[in-house]
């Protein structure tokens, strides 16, 4: 390699610490707004858990255009929930709510992927292409609230929004009253290579509750590329003026924590609290 060329790279690499260990950027797909095809597909395929107070029958679990008709049904509290970057395809998501409808909780959540063409990714990529992500699904949870309006079944007064991951960040970053509680799982709400600031919305009075593995693959320290020597890698910096709200890291936990022993613990005694009977 010649002086001059090796002199660069050391040079890139001390500047810019993201680019030490990192993967080679690779991104798929140019779509990141929502049209109104896709916003109807948003809603038609999100994958819907409700519990049997709601349909007087049996749980229900599939896609909210096969939802039984339960007009004259109890209501019931929901949580409206944001898949990461994997979609709707996780298993571990479909777990987590039929455990949700186990515990009286209906939860409801858009299929991103409904947009043809979305944008995907292999991280890292550029933060540019990271917030027009971002920006697309914080525009779900507008669709998510306005589909929850017409459904007979869900108590708008008892709402909880909550993410995981990619979705974690338009969840941290909504500054909407709709929702008695937020809870964020595997991100920490910190600047890192995936956001351009993080733009955390504190709501006053809002209890917030944030799960995230000790050593995240992806926001802690862990993670050779994360950006940021300072990084904490949870939300507590974020939210140390909140006192209703609350961090719990996982050892040795991986990125998705959903169902993780104590991670439902935590989010049992958090919803029960705030739907009460």
């Amino acid at each position: 390699m010649q002086p001059g060329i090796a002199l660069f790279l050391a040079t890139l690499l001390s500047v810019h610490p993201l680019w030490a260990g990192a993967q080679a950027a690779e991104v798929t797909g140019s779509a990141t707004l929502h049209t109104e095809a896709s916003a109807r597909g948003v809603l038609a395929g999100a994958q819907l858990v409700l519990p049997a107070q709601a349909t007087g029958g049996v749980l229900y679990a599939g896609p909210l255009k096969d939802a039984p008709a339960v007009a004259q049904a109890r209501k019931v509290p929901v949580v409206l929930f944001l898949h990461g970057s994997s979609g709707l395809g996780s298993k571990a998501i479909a777990e987590w709510q039929q455990w949700l409808g186990s515990l009286g909780i209906a939860s409801l959540a858009p299929d991103s992927f409904a947009l043809a063409d979305r944008v995907t990714y292999k991280s890292p990529v550029s933060k540019a292409v990271y917030e027009r992500i971002h920006a697309l699904r914080s525009s779900e949870i507008g669709l998510g609230l306005a589909a929850l309006q017409n459904l007979p079944w869900a108590d708008t007064r008892r709402l909880v929004l909550a993410g995981t991951s990619e979705g974690a960040v338009a969840v941290a970053r909504h500054g909407g009253s709709e929702f008695i509680g937020r809870m964020i799982f595997s991100w920490s709400c910190e600047d890192n290579y995936f956001v351009e600031s993080p733009q955390t919305a504190v709501l006053p009075g809002q209890p917030v509750l944030n799960v995230i593995s000790a050593a995240d693959p992806f926001f802690s320290s862990a993670n050779t590329w994360l950006g940021n020597p300072l990084a904490q890698g949870h939300c507590a910096r974020a939210f140390k003026n909140h006192p209703d709200a609350g961090v719990l890291l996982l050892p040795g936990a991986p990125h998705t924590v959903l169902n993780a022993r104590a991670a439902r613990q935590a989010v049992r005694g958090f919803l029960l609290d705030l739907f009460g009977p």
